[in-house]
């Protein structure tokens, strides 16, 4: 599986658990996102995977705070290493 949809299904998933299926709803409205089934977590990212990561941060951000930015940082924390870092939005550091 990709690394720009593993992030983002964590992402996602993070959200969820706090504001519940709201989480799907909102990634849904970010450009690039196709998410055919959540309960499948089948989602699929169009364009630049970067440039997507960085948008559906920043719709989180945008209705609940900079709390949501920290959820989205820490949910990744395991997903990403030096050799990948480099493909990472900025926003998530």
């Amino acid at each position: 599986m990709d690394i720009f949809i593993q992030i983002a299904i964590k992402i996602i998933h993070e959200q969820e658990a706090i504001i519940g299926p709201i989480a799907w709803e909102e990634a849904t409205k970010v450009s690039g996102f196709i998410i055919r089934d959540p309960k499948k977590d089948d989602v699929t990212i169009e364009g630049d995977g970067k440039l997507a990561l960085e948008k559906l941060v920043q719709q989180y951000e945008r209705l609940f705070g900079r709390a949501s930015r920290e959820v989205c940082r820490s949910a990744i924390k395991s997903l990403v290493n030096d050799s990948n870092k480099e493909s990472i939005p900025t926003i998530l550091f």
